[in-house]
């Protein structure tokens, strides 16, 4: 009964507009509202976490009937999907001397290059010159790892804007920043508007206008919303676009990859398909066209949740792999493999997690990838993304602690499963905690699914209609599945691991400007104290010492983000500082014996409650 009263209150809430209210969180941008219908996700049941993370996704499609900002599938939207897949059309036929780059940071950058490299493989099936160049801050480690702090440089993203376009006459530049915040993206921006003979800049993001960063950004003298200004003047002789549907806040305050990460591929995908569809197949560009597109998308949302017990049961297995010590590791095949490559890599900035905590493996590794600077393990063994890799170097620490999603799918056109067998019983010897996610069309079947079936713990199983609408790839349906099976995997895990308190990222890495402005923000709304003590106490956690040098005070912003990338738990340490007054090194005891950070925060609480009532 609990539960289902549980269900009840997420229903209710999602037929609300709570976070669109003038007085919901007034002085924050949509992107880092914390999200009414998750409130209570850190205490939620498995299956309910599944439900909450549901709600939160199909936000995304809600039409725009009474909604104060523009939505996905918004009439200004469509129309300007259409715009830019003219666009690309025009480079389609003109490769030469065109070209398209698609820029971001982190996962924005993650999805660029996912899309770049699938829409270059689809024209070199065609014999067609590849016309699409990605752009991740940080380069191809960023692929990978956290790399944060280049996000803060705009010279850096313009000069790498310059160089990959040299020599072109029309560049369309499409820059992705979920929050219309990063610097890097900014000053790409910025130097195609001071170049307007030869680039076209659209900007990409979930925020509206008026909330775009306006801090300024150090060494320039422009802000991020200085840009979106003189691109909205533009946008109206279609010079500049302006892409930003408001998609409501992440079911984790903050976590961008997730709803955020979702909404870009569904919107260069609809760009790209609508462009490739009218320059090879000669289909043209229609508004209809490119809706009934992105409502495809709303139906991969629907199939993926029909299957919430299944994955609440992985939710629930990697959930205990993370609390036991143990590791979750996604071992893919074909093109869904860059999607547990990329959900991998965003664990440790958003959780503070540990490199092993969950990795990707791709079957092809970086042939698969395909990726500029090629294989980067030669950089660090780390960077191994292999089965090879995986087989020398995690094989053998396997056990019952550790949880392996093998990622595949068989169908008419790609067929994995003679290798997924092959691996699974190699696997089996190790863990009997393995789990199968895959995907098939209608009426296809394969000989050694029954033998994975039997091997695995358990097995999640997609079946999509082969006949598809017109512009819809059957593999965009599979990836946005897979994206939002693995989102909520890792997303619960560490909500059962603690990671989360209430619904915010308490121990997320304070890697570049965006991220220590939301800690100091995240430490104000949980202390209740005044934003100048927070950040003193952020930074006295940085540092580990429990009063500021002159020196240290007068440090600039780059300074303290990366001193705190070489610290642990730098939120979590602050955060029982301001509610107990207690000194760091006390600080750190108390989560030496509460590990789980939310516990030892209400542990916190409650000392200090009991502390109270003793004086009274």
């Amino acid at each position: 009964m609990a539960a289902m009263a549980e269900l009840d209150r997420i229903h209710a809430f999602s037929t609300t507009h709570d976070w669109e209210s003038a007085d919901y969180e007034p002085n924050l941008p949509v992107s880092e509202m914390s999200n009414p219908l998750t409130r209570d996700i850190d205490r939620a049941p498995v299956r309910s976490i599944v439900k909450m993370l549901q709600a939160c996704d199909a936000q995304m499609f809600r039409d725009k009937s009474g909604a104060a900002y523009e939505r996905l599938l918004s009439d200004q939207v469509v129309k300007s999907l259409m715009e830019v897949s003219e666009r690309v059309q025009l480079i389609l036929k003109d490769p030469q001397d065109g070209l398209v780059v698609l820029s971001g940071c982190g996962t924005s950058g993650r999805l660029a290059f996912l899309v770049t490299s699938r829409f270059n493989r689809k024209l070199r099936q065609l014999n067609h010159a590849a016309v699409c160049s990605y752009i991740i801050a940080g380069g191809d480690r960023a692929l990978l790892s956290s790399q944060e702090a280049p996000e803060d440089d705009p010279m850096s993203g313009a000069l790498s804007l310059k160089k990959v376009s040299e020599g072109k006459k029309r560049v369309l530049f499409i820059g992705i920043s979920c929050g219309l915040s990063a610097p890097f993206v900014a000053g790409q921006l910025d130097f195609c508007l001071r170049h307007p003979d030869v680039y076209t800049p659209v900007l990409v993001g979930f925020n509206p206008a008026h909330q775009a960063r306006n801090e300024a950004i150090p060494g320039c003298t422009l802000t991020f919303r200085s840009v979106v200004a003189k691109m909205q003047d533009l946008a109206k002789i279609q010079k500049a676009f302006l892409i930003n549907p408001v998609l409501g806040p992440e079911a984790i305050s903050g976590s961008s990859r997730m709803k955020g990460g979702s909404a870009t591929k569904i919107l260069l995908e609809a760009v790209f398909s609508a462009a490739h569809a009218a320059n090879f197949s000669r289909t043209p560009i229609t508004y209809n066209g490119i809706l009934q597109h992105m409502r495809s998308y709303e139906k991969a949302l629907d199939v993926t949740y029909a299957q919430t017990e299944g994955i609440a049961a992985l939710v629930e297995a990697a959930g205990h792999s993370l609390q036991c010590g143990g590791r979750v590791c996604y071992l893919s095949w074909g093109f869904l493999g860059l999607l547990g490559l990329i959900d991998a890599s965003e664990c440790k900035p958003t959780f503070g997690a540990d490199y092993e905590d969950i990795r990707g493996f791709v079957s092809g590794g970086y042939k698969e990838l395909g990726n500029n600077e090629g294989d980067l393990k030669l950089m660090d063994p780390e960077f191994g993304i292999a089965h090879d890799d995986f087989l020398n170097s995690v094989l053998p620490r396997l056990t019952d602690k550790d949880t392996v999603l093998l990622l595949y799918s068989h169908s008419g056109v790609t067929n994995d499963v003679d290798g997924v067998a092959e691996l699974a019983r190699r696997v089996r010897e190790k863990t009997s905690n393995m789990h199968a996610v895959y995907h098939q069309t209608d009426g296809d079947t394969a000989a050694q699914q029954d033998e994975i079936n039997k091997l695995c713990s358990s097995t999640l199983h997609f079946t999509w209609p082969k006949e598809t609408p017109a512009l819809t790839s059957l593999q965009h349906m599979w990836e946005l599945c897979t994206k939002l099976v693995l989102n909520a995997v890792s997303t619960g895990a560490h909500i059962l691991k603690g990671k989360v308190y209430q619904n915010y990222m308490i121990d997320l890495q304070v890697t570049n400007s965006k991220l220590y402005r939301r800690a100091a923000r995240l430490l104000q709304k949980l202390s209740g104290h005044p934003e100048p003590r927070c950040e003193e106490a952020l930074l006295k956690a940085i540092y580990q010492v429990d009063k500021l040098t002159e020196d240290t005070l007068t440090c600039d912003l780059k300074t303290h983000t990366h001193a705190a990338g070489k610290g642990k738990k730098v939120v979590p340490l602050a955060l029982v500082c301001l509610l107990t007054g207690c000194s760091i090194k006390e600080a750190k005891s108390h989560l030496e014996q509460k590990p789980v950070v939310r516990e030892a925060v209400e542990t916190c609480l409650l000392e200090q409650q009991a502390s109270s009532l003793g004086s009274l």
